[in-house]
């Protein structure tokens, strides 16, 4: 029995709608992982939800003449319908503002507090002089005081890597207004992240297998940790459940804190829509394996901070403890961080209108098309630079030329001469040969997914194709009409190694699988697409909110060779994708910036 597979997608967060950018970190490197580890075998549990706390919210809801809740329902619906049309495959996507979640961040941070790795603390707090409301760390920049990087962000610098203090940058200045913060003094509850670093270095020595820039980068900076600030002084975010501060409404829980415990509320609320409220214990015990997702930025959250926040709820970080009311909770098995998928050499910016929504891009593009891209070309390992030409290249030359056009013309060729799946007659070397290489295929690609090596893999599963098209143009069935037993072993050929090639690609494609499956003569789901339903606040009356869910455990295609069923007849296909313009390479469509 394989062992059950948590994925833990990145939160985005809803004061927006989402860029390309986003969903090449969070979004369709975990689907591509997720739905492999289906069809492997395993059975998978792939959660998140819109992260929908904090200043940010209530700022962006004041320039939208909006509610915070108005901004956060908007918003929630918006990145919930385009991750819906990306076909990512959540069994669960929620929000953070359910009740749901409410009580499992009140819970795991009282496991926190009983064990002593919470500290009160007076610290300078950032405000804006102009609105008197709380700034986060993550709207403050300045110089860093360490390496003098110009852009350091008031919880970390992003050049350096190091932890820091809003009061510690050099010419602090707001990020929403430009205006410098005043800072006061305040109490806050702080994570004693100190407490930690013995039980997190003993862990990381374990993480062999992580990413090299992930494990240098978390490994670096262990011995540095200083305590951070859990609460915040504003009233939009969950209460803090202790006497002397829920009777403040003025103290939250800081965004980032109760983001990262999403994980686990949102495991714990499809458990509890399941009908099974414990189910979500196979996932986060035992011998359950769990893959986080997310862009480099959050490294740090997922690799130094959540764990901790794990341990200390285990009772097991440096002071020991108690295992609080959710007990043992496994720690990540890997961080999966991609890096930046860049414009022109920089981040995607809505404030400087170097951005491409996710929701325009589907409407002329559809998903499949971006999903290759993200695999193929995106920012897996090194910070990648989007261009509208690469994009059309792609497209035109790898999925409508090489795997689009192998499709159509072996089908095509084999509903013309035969009208069904033909019978192999008698088999020569070079289409055994093809046959190997196709079924190797399944072990090689695979082994990729499993370790997120997403570019490795999808080059592998192309070279299947690039093959086979190779093959068919040797062998020339088209010349083959005095010789249909020939002819139809080489079409069989074809079509088996059209069929591997599909299962190969479907968890990068698996809109145009669907299609090459029924194209194939195929019946029923081949792979299973999300639906948005609504549903009611499991704990709060008379709310309701949209969540992304599906059933996956059906009948649908699995990671292995499945022989072609002869005789199975066939209709003629249609193209499989549509080649794009090559000026669009040189303009991009009018809605978008233009990008060299």
């Amino acid at each position: 029995m394989s062992a059950p597979v948590l994925t833990a997608v990145a939160w985005p967060y809803a004061n927006g709608p989402r860029h390309i950018g986003h969903v090449s970190g969070f979004g369709v490197p975990s689907d591509v992982f997720s739905r492999y580890m289906r069809m492997s075998g395993h059975r998978v549990l792939m959660v998140s939800g819109t992260d929908e706390h904090g200043t940010p919210i209530s700022v962006q809801a004041e320039k939208e003449g909006l509610t915070t809740r108005e901004l956060a329902d908007k918003y929630n619906r918006v990145i919930t319908e385009d991750l819906q049309g990306l076909g990512l495959g959540y069994d669960l996507f929620t929000r953070t503002t359910t009740g749901n979640h409410y009580q499992v961040v009140q819970e795991l941070f009282l496991s926190l507090w009983r064990n002593g790795y919470v500290i009160p603390k007076t610290e300078l707090g950032a405000i804006s002089p102009s609105t008197g409301r709380t700034l986060p760390d993550r709207f403050i920049e300045g110089t860093c005081p360490i390496c003098g990087y110009d852009g350091a962000r008031g919880d970390q610098c992003d050049n350096c890597g190091n932890q820091l203090d809003p009061a510690d940058l050099k010419n602090p200045r707001s990020k929403i207004n430009g205006e410098t913060p005043k800072f006061v003094e305040t109490e806050h509850l702080f994570l004693d992240l100190p407490q930690f670093i013995g039980s997190l270095g003993e862990w990381m020595q374990t993480r062999t297998e992580w990413r090299p820039n992930v494990l240098k980068f978390s490994q670096n900076l262990i011995k540095d940790l200083r305590p951070r600030a859990i609460t915040r002084d504003l009233d939009w975010g969950v209460p803090i459940p202790l006497d002397g501060w829920r009777e403040q409404p003025m103290k939250r829980f800081y965004v980032w804190f109760d983001a990262v415990i999403g994980y686990l509320s949102a495991s714990v609320e499809w458990a509890r829509r399941s009908g099974n409220p414990d189910a979500w214990q196979e996932f986060w015990t035992g011998d359950a394996q769990s893959y986080y997702f997310m862009g480099k930025d959050n490294i740090v959250f997922h690799s130094l901070i959540w764990p901790s926040l794990l341990l200390g709820q285990n009772g097991a970080g440096d002071k020991g403890g108690e295992a609080g009311a959710f007990g043992t909770l496994n720690l990540p098995t890997e961080v999966v961080s991609s890096e930046y998928l860049t414009m022109s050499g920089s981040k995607f910016s809505t404030s400087r209108g170097t951005v491409i929504y996710v929701t325009d891009f589907l409407k002329q593009f559809g998903p499949d098309a971006l999903r290759y891209f993200i695999s193929v070309a995106g920012p897996e390992n090194q910070d990648t630079d989007f261009t509208w030409e690469e994009f059309v290249r792609r497209t035109n030359f790898e999925l409508a030329n090489e795997w689009g056009n192998l499709v159509n013309r072996s089908i095509s060729m084999a509903h013309k001469n035969v009208g069904a799946i033909p019978k192999p007659i008698s088999q020569t070397t070079a289409d055994h040969e093809l046959l190997g290489l196709s079924k190797a295929a399944f072990d090689t690609v695979g082994a990729h997914l499993r370790r997120s090596r997403f570019k490795q893999a999808s080059s592998e599963a192309m070279r299947v194709i690039s093959a086979a098209n190779k093959y068919l143009s040797d062998q020339e069935p088209w010349k083959l009409k005095d010789d249909p037993d020939r002819r139809d072993t080489v079409l069989h050929t074809a079509l088996q190694v059209v069929q591997d090639a599909n299962t190969l690609m479907t968890p990068f494609l698996p809109h145009s699988a669907q299609k090459v499956h029924e194209a194939l003569g195929g019946t029923g789901v081949w792979a299973a697409q999300p639906q948005i339903q609504e549903v009611d606040d499991l704990d709060v009356p008379e709310r309701s909110y949209p969540v992304l869910t599906g059933d996956y455990a059906g009948e649908q295609a699995k990671w292995e060779s499945t022989p072609i069923e002869v005789g199975r007849p066939l209709e003629k296909p249609s193209p499989l994708f549509a080649k794009l313009d090559p000026e669009l390479g040189e303009t991009g469509p009018e809605w978008a910036p233009i990008v060299k």
